[in-house]
């Protein structure tokens, strides 16, 4: 289907008090600012299905000059690119995005009653999402104004929509999955991503890379990464790539700016030689230099300050080649490291005694490094919704040859545990003694989980020879494999004494909470997130599914896990621990030997048969049980902001790190300072 395109520019929305030849009046941008010390500074706002939190810097204080100095100019550098990710995902969300701002800035209406809330709720989660689209389960956010009110509160602040983007707001069936997963369809021409041309088909990207990806070599390139796939004026396929000069070339110039400030500060020889090969991936695209900065990246071991900038992630991609932008800047926790570290010292341990086939057994598991770090700033696809554990580089090549870094998001973490909220324990559990596991353990399960799942998970396995890169021969569904076979690399091992033996957790009741969150999320608590009538299609919530039905499924004769109806109500009561791991181990070894042949019809019958679709009366049931918790199921971040203090000769002699109160002003003050992209690309 071509859909059909009509350009508008709008400027960023603080400049159109000038441009529409309005006076200049009072901001409406909020800047108060909120200490640490407050009560209640984790909890920022909430709406629709979203909590906003706060989180802090702990230590900000203790950093050398040097490196706060490079915290920030990495921090500017990942700002620089907010613009890409909004673009990358949806062709109409910067003009979108522009038009909302103008009329939170510009509007002289009544702002309050029903039009104007709705109108509030709809930006917030505009922005929450990067876009229209949910940032989860990829739906297009619904509008509760009408477009009567929208049309005039535009006109009022002084701006146009165009009719397309118009449309693409309140027509629902419009655009209306921002990545599909449906099996039945046209992944590239049913989603709405923006990382292919309007009339680019599914069988056309295939067709176009299965040329590239057929020449064989030991260090493939990761191709599609970084371009999108357009159709040119003779109609034949060609890469727009993100570079300098190229596509997205402005924001990637402001991010190389401060990235050459960020060369001038660097810590020590090996991080200054990654950031110049990044500098150099941005002028020109070339994904051999991607590769050479992902290597440098990886032996940079010594380094406080850490980073994760680029086009990363390919979880946007129904095809699982194009990487969204993001940004990461991150402080090393040492004490929390260093408690933790055991894990990635015996990371061979794991691997010689994990359950898979001996050929598919790493026999020199090498440059794992782990860290727990705090987070220091985040953009493009990493905010304002964050992971809380990170593993990288993705290639299988410099994994296997260089190794590769994992992190887990220590001030994310503690955020969501002491931010305030209802559990779904009472509503979910099966009894008092689930309860009391979670309430005394889970924590620290979590916290286990995602170092394992991140350090040895991500880290463990080896493909066969001639096996290329598997996102391309697993296609869409490369993804959730991988993210549940680190899980259930995860799983297993969090039931082993080994991590008793370690040090790292007092007893197994650690693995058996961990295994009762597991299953209760799986195939319970996690639905509350889909609207009624949905599959599920996003890759991890996808992978929870078809590990837990699996392993459901598998233990029925044995009740492992039995299924429990009491007054109208279903529970999942785990019988057996012990046979549970058992058959973690049992499908870890599966999904190693799909991952390692690149097995794609393996592959699709597990993740359509026990990851996709949900039994429709359980999930009118979680649905209404949900109704209890006051909690939102999504959360994510206001980020901490920072100001270098100048002395009288312009040097820098000290940054300072502010939290803003308010999640809307934080995104105003973004679109004032941080916007360096057109409408459209």
């Amino acid at each position: 289907m071509k859909r059909s395109r009509t350009f508008l520019f709008l400027l960023p929305a603080v400049a159109l008090l000038h441009a529409c030849g309005q006076p200049e009046k009072p901001s409406r941008i909020n800047s108060e600012t909120v200490s640490p010390s407050d009560s209640g500074f984790y909890e920022a706002d909430e709406f629709a299905d979203i909590r906003v939190l706060r989180y802090q810097i702990p230590g900000w204080d203790q950093l050398t000059l040097q490196q706060k100095q490079l915290c920030y100019y990495l921090n500017m550098a990942g700002l620089a690119g907010r613009d890409i990710m909004w673009d990358q995902n949806y062709r109409y969300n910067l003009r979108i995005r522009r038009a909302i701002e103008a009329v939170l800035l510009n509007y002289n209406g009544e702002r309050s009653g029903t039009e104007w809330e709705a109108f509030e709720t709809y930006a917030k989660q505009v922005f929450f999402s990067n876009g229209i689209h949910h940032h989860y389960s990829n739906d297009k956010h619904e509008p509760a104004f009408s477009r009567t009110w929208f049309e005039q509160a535009l006109a009022e602040s002084g701006v146009k929509l165009a009719p397309e983007a118009m449309e693409a707001i309140f027509n629902p069936e419009v655009d209306a999955k921002k990545v599909s997963l449906d099996a039945s369809k046209d992944l590239v021409l049913a989603s709405a991503v923006n990382f292919y041309g309007e009339d680019v088909s599914q069988g056309e990207v295939e067709q176009y890379y299965a040329a590239k990806e057929a020449i064989g070599t030991d260090e493939p390139l990761s191709y599609g990464l970084n371009s999108k796939l357009v159709r040119n004026a003779s109609g034949q396929l060609e890469e727009r790539t993100y570079r300098v000069g190229g596509l997205y070339g402005p924001a990637l110039e402001e991010s190389v700016k401060w990235l050459e400030k960020a060369m001038g500060v660097a810590e020590n020889e090996a991080q200054r030689k990654a950031l110049g090969f990044l500098i150099e991936y941005y002028r020109t695209g070339d994904l051999k230099v991607w590769d050479d900065f992902n290597v440098a990246w990886v032996k940079d071991v010594e380094s406080t300050v850490d980073y994760i900038l680029g086009f990363v992630e390919v979880y946007n991609d129904p095809m699982g080649k194009r990487g969204s932008y993001e940004a990461i800047v991150e402080v090393n926790d040492p004490v929390a490291t260093k408690n933790m570290e055991v894990i990635m010292r015996n990371a061979q341990w794991f691997e010689d005694n994990s359950p898979l086939l001996p050929q598919h057994k790493k026999k020199d598991v090498v440059g794992i490094t782990y860290r727990f770090i705090n987070t220091v700033g985040e953009a493009g696809d990493a905010s304002p919704s964050t992971p809380i554990g990170v593993n990288l580089p993705n290639a299988n090549w410099i994994r296997a040859k260089h190794g590769s870094k994992s992190v887990s998001l220590g001030n994310i973490s503690d955020a969501y545990d002491k931010s305030s909220g209802s559990s779904t324990l009472e509503v979910f559990c099966h009894d008092a003694k689930e309860i009391e596991l979670a309430k005394a353990h889970g924590a620290l399960a979590g916290k286990l989980h995602t170092a394992l799942h991140e350090v040895v998970g991500h880290a463990s396995g080896q493909l066969e020879p001639g096996v290329g890169e598997t996102d391309a021969t697993l296609k869409s569904y490369a993804s959730t494999l991988e993210e549940g076979r680190a899980d259930l690399v995860a799983l297993y091992f969090v039931m082993d004494p080994k991590l008793v033996e370690l040090g790292v957790m007092p007893s197994l009741e650690v693995g058996m909470a961990e295994y009762d969150s597991y299953i209760r999320n799986g195939l319970l608590v996690q639905l509350r997130r889909i609207k009624p009538g949905k599959d599920i299609e996003e890759a991890h919530m996808r992978n929870r599914m078809w590990v837990s039905a699996w392993a459901y499924e598998r233990g029925k004769a044995d009740s492992v896990i039995v299924k429990v109806v009491r007054d109208g109500d279903t529970y999942y009561d785990i019988r057996d621990y012990d046979k549970l791991r058992n058959i973690f181990g049992e499908l870890l070894r599966e999904v190693q030997r799909i991952k390692s042949q690149g097995d794609y019809k393996a592959c699709q019958a597990l993740v359509e048969t026990y990851g996709v679709k949900v039994d429709p009366a359980i999930h009118a049931e979680v649905l209404r049980r949900a109704e209890q918790i006051r909690t939102k199921p999504y959360a994510g971040f206001i980020q901490p902001e920072m100001e270098a203090v100048t002395g009288a000769d312009g040097s820098i002699t000290d940054v300072k790190v502010t939290y803003p109160k308010d999640f809307l002003g934080q995104m105003l003050r973004y679109a004032e300072r941080h916007s360096f992209l057109p409408d459209e690309n």
